[in-house]
């Protein structure tokens, strides 16, 4: 087992390595092979890697398979921040559209403080009951998400009480037809338990707080067509620091999925305050590629 997080870190690096060289084959590639569930129930790729919008996990699962079926999706996403940059690289496996399991590594540039901090994520998604299309109350999972950092010097400094935790959620996503303007509406929420500092990044539980907190989330997205997604995101966070306040998260993103093998996400954040620097915002991408 102690090999797995160096296969599935050595996998991430030679996959996005070659994944522009694919981009154009596989936008164009017949949707034949793809799961059958409608374009777009599957979300995106969230920055800890499971399915759901940019900052935020969903109800749904990753990809498009549905039951008899399954699908695997690979990520890359990048972040510019005034402060820091963000890089994401994941890949998920979801099962019959039953069992989602994910691994995504995080890497934090310090650009004004700094040297930089990584953070690898092995994610599990349980569909407990539902659909996001025709079920009168949508889909609803439980996930959990094992955080651990490589190196905690940094969050152990600014009083941190541990480099690693886990994060538990339950999810749920509901397909409105018809909701606005003819249009499709889909909502999401979730409710986390956590006690990661800055998603992680800054260690778990602090000299403020050392227990968990209950944190809500949410997302809604527009269909402006059946390929074009827009919609908005919001995260709250826990304060365990003393150091420094930790703030909320909210993005404005669009998406737009070419087929269901290929979809591009574009955001504008706002992080708030992270480590003392405020105001962080900046603009956000990610490329997914699901078989």
């Amino acid at each position: 087992m102690s090999h797995l997080p160096r296969f599935a870190s050595l996998f991430c690096k030679h996959l996005f390595s070659g994944m522009g060289l694919l981009l154009w084959a596989i936008i164009t590639t017949s949707p034949a092979l793809a799961g059958s569930r409608l374009l777009g129930t599957g979300g995106v790729t969230q920055i800890e890697g499971a399915a759901g919008g940019g900052l935020s996990p969903w109800g749904v699962l990753a990809g498009t398979a549905s039951e008899g079926e399954w699908a695997v999706t690979a990520n890359r996403t990048e972040a510019r921040l005034d402060d820091y940059r963000l890089a994401v690289s994941g890949v998920a496996f979801n099962w019959q559209d039953r069992v989602e399991v994910s691994f995504a590594r995080q890497r934090l540039g310090l650009d004004t403080l700094g040297g930089d901090l990584e953070q690898d994520i092995h994610g599990l998604k349980l569909r407990l009951v539902g659909d996001v299309l025709y079920h009168p109350w949508g889909i609803w999972s439980l996930g959990v998400q094992h955080k651990r950092l490589y190196d905690g010097s940094l969050a152990r400094a600014v009083g941190a009480d541990s480099t690693q935790g886990n994060d538990i959620y339950l999810s749920g996503s509901k397909l409105l037809f018809d909701a606005v303007a003819g249009r499709n509406l889909l909502v999401n929420l979730t409710l986390r338990s956590t006690r990661a500092n800055q998603g992680g990044l800054l260690g778990f539980g602090g000299d403020e707080k050392e227990s968990r907190s209950l944190a809500a989330e949410g997302s809604v997205g527009l269909f402006l067509t059946p390929n074009w997604v827009v919609g908005m995101e919001y995260r709250q966070k826990p304060d365990n620091l003393g150091f420094a306040r930790e703030d909320d998260w909210q993005d404005l993103y669009s998406a737009y999925f070419f087929n269901k093998h290929v979809s591009l996400t574009g955001a504008w954040l706002d992080l708030g305050s992270i480590a003392g620097l405020d105001q962080q915002r900046g603009g956000y991408l990610s490329l997914q590629v699901a078989f």
